[in-house]
């Protein structure tokens, strides 16, 4: 029997909601049936943890005595952006620091933020009539800014890359380090958990679905970057293949350490491992299908990674059990397996996010604009012309 937003919203507000994470709805489906458990589930709840380099945060300082149009910024000597109005800036998390390089980048300038810890700021400015001042030295901490809130342009990946090295060197990617002769595989996924795999066609969510961002309520506030629901689909209509993405907002100063880290990756640079979640409302039975979909049903493309082309080959697809069983089969050699995302931590975020709509009464909202959909505009890669061509 369909519901309705509206039939679930209300029952979110008078507590009678019923609220499951994607893996004890799966568990539920699995003993009693996919209608059986969308009948009796209005909510389930998604998350996923893993670094999510197209993350940042919009800062705004307010105005010193005499101000300042703030032009080169630097933030514990990691460049921010000068590019916007006098004393607002953008702090990417892969920016690294002019003194420490990648052992210190923007993601570790946020973390400090959120942990309480100054931070210095230095900046220079032209000078003008309304902003006589020509540079600054100061210290600030989150509680000191008028406005911090990130702005991730893609986060939550649908599905992602499996990775291997077949050549006869190490290799040091965003994937971490593949070992040479197919010697480990990486992976980076909640897999089952995941939002938008239990949304595989984007019916729920889209701009202005609420969700948790880094354990702040946020928003999607648009398709994330890169967004590309044309890749292949299994028989459920989930992709194998890295699909859809988010941009996502939320105010940094009601987010939480626990759900983001700065990190470094060995011999590639800075990341940020940001927790999202979404719920997702039980609006029938074809939502519950895919809800109920476990890490034995859904698949990933592994790819080689010691190919240095846009295009890399496809070497067969394998299963998130099988991945989260330790090793994997690769033509026929048998490899270790490791995750970059957590799945604990993943786990942590869907069940804090059932608190939320249980206990907190966090209701949900409808998209305002669905995300392209399949037959949207193609993704397009980068060409390379020279003048004369164009």
């Amino acid at each position: 029997m369909a519901k309705s937003w509206e039939e679930i919203n209300a029952r979110i507000a008078s507590g009678d909601a019923v609220v499951f994470t994607a893996e004890e709805f799966g568990a539920l489906a699995a003993e009693k049936g996919v209608s059986a458990a969308a009948k009796r589930v209005d909510v389930v709840t998604t998350g996923t943890f893993g670094p999510m380099c197209s993350s940042g945060v919009f800062l705004n300082f307010g105005h010193s005595d005499p101000p300042i149009k703030m032009g080169e910024i630097t933030l514990n000597d990691v460049p921010a952006s000068g590019g916007l109005a006098a004393v607002d800036t953008y702090l990417g998390v892969t920016e690294p620091s002019r003194v420490r390089g990648i052992e210190y980048g923007g993601a570790h300038v946020i973390e400090d933020l959120l942990r309480g810890r100054a931070v210095r700021l230095r900046a220079t400015g032209p000078g003008t009539d309304c902003y006589p001042r020509t540079e600054i030295d100061t210290w600030v901490t989150l509680e000191d800014l008028n406005q911090a809130y990130f702005f991730n342009p893609r986060n939550a990946y649908q599905n992602y890359a499996v990775a291997v090295n077949s050549t006869d060197t190490a290799l040091y990617t965003y994937l971490g380090t593949l070992l040479p002769r197919l010697g480990n595989a990486t992976y980076c996924s909640g897999g089952a958990l995941s939002p938008l795999l239990n949304d595989p066609t984007y019916r729920t969510i889209g701009v202005g679905t609420r969700c948790f961002v880094a354990g702040a309520p946020g928003y999607v506030a648009w398709e994330g970057t890169q967004h590309n629901p044309h890749t292949d689909r299994d028989e459920h209509g989930v992709p194998v293949r890295p699909s859809g993405t988010l941009a996502v907002i939320a105010d940094l100063k009601a987010a939480s350490p626990e759900f983001f880290s700065a990190a470094t990756f060995t011999r590639y640079g800075v990341s940020s491992f940001v927790g999202i979640g979404v719920p997702i409302p039980v609006l029938d039975d074809d939502i519950a299908a895919t809800l109920a979909l476990t890490d034995a049903d859904l698949k990933a493309t592994i790819y080689d990674y010691g190919v240095q082309h846009r295009s890399r080959p496809s070497l067969g697809t394998v299963t998130y059990a099988e991945l989260r069983s330790g090793s994997i089969e690769v033509g026929g050699k048998t490899i270790p397996t490791g995750p970059i995302s957590s799945l604990p931590v993943a786990r942590r975020i869907a069940s804090e996010l059932k608190r939320w709509v249980a206990e907190e009464r966090f209701t949900l909202a409808p998209p305002l604009q669905a995300l392209p959909q399949v037959g949207s505009q193609a993704f397009k890669p980068l060409e390379i012309r020279t003048g004369e061509a164009i």
